[in-house]
């Protein structure tokens, strides 16, 4: 039986998550101890210096309009001049 005790321990979620005191991870413990020293500057989050400027969407759906048809165009062009 004490084998099985073991392992049942080995396997005891319940009792790990009830644990007092969780140690913090090596990278945690690593950024504190460099934070202590000199503390990161504040930055935000996704920042973006300068947004892109946007295009209507008629000007977006005319040159998707105008890749298809010249596609249609070439597709039809080669097929025209294919001997088979």
């Amino acid at each position: 039986m004490p084998e099985q005790d073991d392992w049942e321990r080995e396997f005891d979620h319940r009792w790990a998550n009830s644990a007092e005191h969780k140690e913090p991870s090596a990278r945690a413990r690593m950024l504190a101890a460099r934070w202590k020293e000199t503390p990161p500057n504040p930055a935000p989050f996704r920042a973006d210096p300068d947004p892109a400027p946007r295009r209507s969407s008629w000007v977006s759906t005319a040159v998707v309009l105008g890749c298809v048809a010249a596609v249609i165009v070439l597709l039809g062009y080669a097929q025209m001049r294919s001997p088979y």
